[in-house]
């Protein structure tokens, strides 16, 4: 008989700090800045992005609107904020302003819309 020895692993990753872009930003690698209208206004708390992917700060149920066509992989290819850029108070992040197209968890898993 042969016995595989018991070996505990222990993994840590170091994700650094989380990008600081006016809007957000993507919930995927390499995680740089959203354009406004890209998340809906319940990313933020106070005026500040709540996070997403592995700097996520919600509640573990959360949900919220993006609108994915402000997203490179879907072919968006209009201006970029950039690390560190302060938002600009004349584009607001509301729900008047706002036309999401599909709800995500703030790890960026596509969730069922319940609208």
């Amino acid at each position: 008989m042969v016995v595989t020895p018991r070996a505990d692993a222990q993994v840590s990753v170091d994700i650094g700090v989380a990008p600081e872009c006016p809007y957000g930003y993507y919930d995927v690698p390499p995680y740089n800045c959203a354009p406004v209208g890209y998340y809906g206004p319940e990313w933020f708390a106070g005026g500040v992005f709540i996070g997403a992917g592995p700097w996520f700060h919600g509640p573990s149920a959360f949900h919220g609107y993006v609108n994915n066509t402000f997203h490179p992989d879907h072919g968006y290819r209009g201006p970029m904020p950039n690390r560190g850029e302060k938002p600009d108070p004349a584009r607001r992040v509301d729900q008047s302003h706002f036309k999401g197209n599909e709800m995500r968890d703030g790890r960026g898993h596509t969730v069922a819309d319940k609208r």
